[in-house]
């Protein structure tokens, strides 16, 4: 049995795109939060883990990042891509008129921002660790009613009070898989990196930017997070098309390590797009 650890319990978003891997044998390691997914991923309880990293409507996972860039030694190994969509549930006899709060991950009820307000004015936002322990607690709790999956209101004894209610048609989050070892070239890959600079001073971002244009690399994402070490310190995340033993892209790479502190590789991995 593959052992994969996910974000649960049963009936996450994470849960659906683990299950959609179609990995032989899978063995799901539901994990309280997303640090949990990495630790057991790491100390061997699991293979792998699987964790969202973006979202199309509200952007990156910072827990994701900041655990990939300072607390892994783990690599991603493949990434897919998701269609989201929300439901409002609620233990069976509720109805909307019913419903005093809602509860959610903080990423779900932000991806649903616009519908709360309009359908659910007032009511208080409650923030919990998953979708599927929101839901949880929506079914136990009459009048406290969850965003949640489908298979969360399924699995929990729930009854799903409207279907659909995301903000922005389109709505997809990208996962990743992540584990020891960096995946072979496959002629369609993508490269994930955390650069940290020696010091913030003019033009290291267009010095950074330069490499990877010299090299016609193409970047597809690049973000800044705080480093954890002083106020206005950050760092860069960058995603971009190749793999690290394309020789472009480990020409690009080498360079950089001569001008910056750190050059962090997360993962070289199969291109989902």
């Amino acid at each position: 049995m593959t052992k994969c650890a996910f974000l649960g319990p049963a009936g996450t978003f994470s849960e659906e795109a683990l299950l959609s891997l179609e990995i032989a044998d899978i063995d799901p390691v539901p994990c309280a939060t997303i640090d949990d997914v990495f630790s057991a991923a790491a100390d061997g309880r699991a293979e792998y883990g699987i964790v969202p990293i973006e979202n199309s409507v509200e952007g990156s996972v910072n827990m994701t990042l900041d655990a990939l860039a300072f607390d892994t030694g783990l690599y991603i190994q493949r990434e897919l891509v998701r269609d989201i969509h929300h439901a409002l549930i609620a233990a069976p006899g509720i109805t909307m008129d019913d419903v005093t709060a809602v509860v959610s991950h903080p990423q779900a009820t932000a991806q649903c921002r616009r519908w709360l307000a309009e359908h659910l004015p007032g009511k208080p936002i409650l923030a919990a660790n998953s979708t599927a322990e929101a839901a949880k607690r929506a079914v136990a709790e009459p009048g406290l009613a969850a965003v949640g999956t489908a298979l969360a209101a399924e699995l929990n004894g729930g009854v799903i009070l409207r279907a659909s209610i995301e903000d922005f048609e389109g709505n997809q989050t990208r996962f990743i898989v992540i584990g020891a070892g960096i995946q072979p070239r496959t002629g369609h890959d993508k490269t994930s990196v955390a650069l940290f600079m020696h010091q913030d001073k003019p033009g290291t971002l267009l010095m950074i930017l330069s490499e990877f244009a010299f090299g016609q690399i193409n970047l597809t994402k690049i973000q800044s997070r705080p480093t954890k070490r002083a106020l206005g310190e950050y760092m860069f995340y960058v995603d971009f098309e190749g793999h690290v033993e394309d020789e472009v892209v480990s020409l690009a790479l080498d360079c950089l390590r001569l001008k910056l502190r750190t050059v962090k590789l997360l993962g070289s991995y199969p291109n989902a797009r």
